[in-house]
């Protein structure tokens, strides 16, 4: 009895992780954890209680996650022809069409009635909104133009933006700050990733710049332009009195940094410096988050 056990544990505990790893991947839980991220100090910047704010952010990450979902399904035959997403649930086949597209349905579903009715309706309506852009606006632009990067950061940067709605019925000043932050910021980390994987994309018919005929160079000044407009941002909760100084410049001061990185890679694109913006964006945007909750909470009243 005890050898039955010890053989059946370990296929049971691969199965399981095999599993947990699969909904993870169809989740997008990195895209999901920066979602749940922002949305909760949206929440927190809009003058929110913390269980508040974690709530509306529940409810947004599980929007997010159904968004990944229904990406997945429309772009399973793209995946299974890139090396980096090949190994992905559904083109690997572990996962069903069905089963996702179900469990997609119940989450969206979910997480819109509980944002109409335990936050702002307008939180939900805008809510919806992002997911239908994602998945049937953003997701079939990639095959058909290179401007699929700016149609889908606008989806991208909503995240925080909901958090606010979500509890105070409007963006404010924090709202709107935070949405043009992620927006920008979402050229420079994308562009990068891009150019890491434009062989990648190529292969898979996804238009994405680096991968056009002619476009050497172009990706590195796009980073660069969209970068910069990052460093005045921090200013305009300054100027309208929800944040001080010391908010300003350091959250300028960390974009500066971001845009030095930017500028060698607009300099010269090598992978070296691509993987450095890459990084840069990657430590840039919580750090900037957090320096604005730790604005409010030490300084501001």
């Amino acid at each position: 009895m005890s050898g039955a056990l010890g053989d059946a544990t370990p296929v049971e505990r691969s199965g399981l992780s095999q599993a947990l790893s699969d909904w993870a991947i169809l989740a997008k839980h990195r895209i999901t954890s920066f979602v749940a991220f922002s949305a909760f100090c949206g929440g927190l910047l809009s003058g929110a209680t913390w269980g508040h704010s974690a709530e509306a952010a529940l409810w947004i990450t599980l929007l997010s996650a159904a968004s990944g979902m229904f990406n997945q399904v429309v772009e399973r035959d793209l995946d299974s022809r890139m090396v980096r997403t090949k190994d992905r649930p559904l083109p690997a086949g572990r996962v069903s069409v069905a089963t996702v597209v179900v469990v997609a349905a119940v989450l969206a579903t979910t997480a819109t009635f509980a944002l109409a009715l335990r936050f702002a309706p307008i939180s939900a309506l805008l809510g919806l909104s992002t997911l239908v852009a994602y998945v049937l606006v953003y997701t079939p632009l990639k095959r058909q133009t290179t401007l699929n990067t700016v149609v889908g950061a606008l989806p991208g940067a909503m995240p925080p933006l909901l958090g606010c709605v979500a509890v105070a019925g409007e963006p404010g000043t924090w709202g709107w700050t935070l949405f043009a932050t992620v927006f920008a910021w979402q050229f420079p980390h994308f562009l990068a990733i891009a150019w890491l994987y434009r062989d990648d994309y190529a292969a898979a018919g996804m238009r994405m710049l680096p991968c056009e005929p002619g476009s050497k160079g172009i990706a590195g000044r796009q980073a660069f332009l969209y970068c910069a407009a990052l460093v005045p941002l921090p200013l305009l909760p300054l100027l309208r009195g929800e944040a001080t100084l010391f908010y300003a410049v350091t959250a300028s001061v960390v974009g500066l940094l971001f845009l030095y990185t930017t500028w060698r890679f607009s300099l010269e694109e090598s992978r070296d410096n691509a993987r450095r913006v890459l990084f840069a964006s990657l430590v840039h945007l919580p750090i900037v988050i957090l320096l604005a909750l730790a604005d409010g909470a030490l300084f501001t009243h």
